[in-house]
């Protein structure tokens, strides 16, 4: 065990954040050649240079930008640790970065922000939307927002936030001029735009009446790894899809699309949080999870 792996984060993390080693070291109570001495005994332990220096300017090298975005969120972790422990009552500030799919940012979560901006001021939200299973840990997530039939990562602490379900859709010009399949064997007949970031893309999994499965093997005329493209090709007229009814915003309502297969049971996809459990849990973690779930109650 390493007993020196915190060793500077704190000295590195007031350096860059006021710029300058005289700035840090007031802000510390240390003279400036402590500061520098720290920042040196940090750079040759890890065997990188983390900043270019000149008399007049301190910029992070790519090593440098690397370790400040991880050591800046552990030093915070341990500030509001030490400060749940004391009992203080802390205000929920930071860098927050959540990953969430693209359709569902944009048609559920991103109403919700101004709320969320307005009722916790010093948060600062690093959202990236995107449709792949990121990596929390490794990739420096605080929060993953994740659509599952069940989620599979048991080292992940979930919290359900919204139920919904799969929906089968074309556009009533597509159904217009290659017919309406009344059941969902007969999609081996029509032109299907398929999502390739689920396993077996190419299999459409039903349910029949009684409960059994229906797997449909299917050749995709589209695959894509983007929900909005999918939408965009079947509104366009250019074949049927498959997706969760979130990423629709009223289009089947509007009558743009049609839902096929209304009679046959529906197939459940739930939406989750889900944060590492081995972290502890900041206060802008914990206050954005009952946010998202009051928001979410009342929509």
């Amino acid at each position: 065990m390493n007993t020196q792996l915190l060793d500077g984060m704190v000295i590195f993390r007031e350096v860059m954040k006021y710029g300058s080693f005289t700035k840090a070291a007031d802000r510390t109570g240390h003279s400036t050649s402590y500061i520098s001495k720290e920042i040196n005994k940090l750079e040759e332990r890890l065997g990188v240079r983390l900043l270019h220096r000149t008399t007049r300017s301190l910029s992070l090298t790519p090593e440098g930008e690397l370790y400040y975005e991880q050591c800046r969120q552990i030093v915070q972790d341990a500030e509001e640790l030490e400060n749940a422990m004391l009992g203080r009552q802390v205000t929920p500030k930071g860098n927050l970065k959540i990953s969430c799919p693209t359709s569902f940012g944009l048609t559920r979560l991103a109403p919700l922000l101004r709320g969320f901006a307005d009722a916790y001021p010093d948060i600062t939200l690093n959202i990236e939307l995107n449709d792949r299973k990121v990596d929390l840990v490794a990739e420096g997530f605080d929060i993953a927002v994740r659509a599952s039939q069940a989620l599979d990562d048991s080292s992940l602490i979930s919290r359900k936030i919204h139920s919904s379900h799969a929906v089968t859709i074309a556009s009533p010009a597509y159904l217009e001029k290659h017919g309406f399949p009344t059941h969902p064997r007969e999609l081996v007949n029509h032109k299907v735009i398929s999502y390739s970031n689920i396993p077996s893309y190419n299999t459409w999994r039903y349910k029949d009446h009684d409960g059994s499965a229906i797997d449909v093997e299917l050749e995709s005329f589209v695959v894509s790894n983007s929900s909005q493209l999918e939408l965009l090709l079947c509104l366009s007229g250019e074949g049927i899809t498959r997706m969760p009814l979130f990423n629709l915003n009223g289009e089947i309502d509007s009558g743009d699309l049609v839902e096929l297969f209304t009679d046959f049971p529906r197939t459940s996809i739930d939406v989750f949080i889900v944060y590492p459990s081995r972290k502890h849990m900041s206060s802008k973690v914990r206050c954005f999870i009952d946010f998202l779930i009051d928001a979410m109650d009342e929509q």
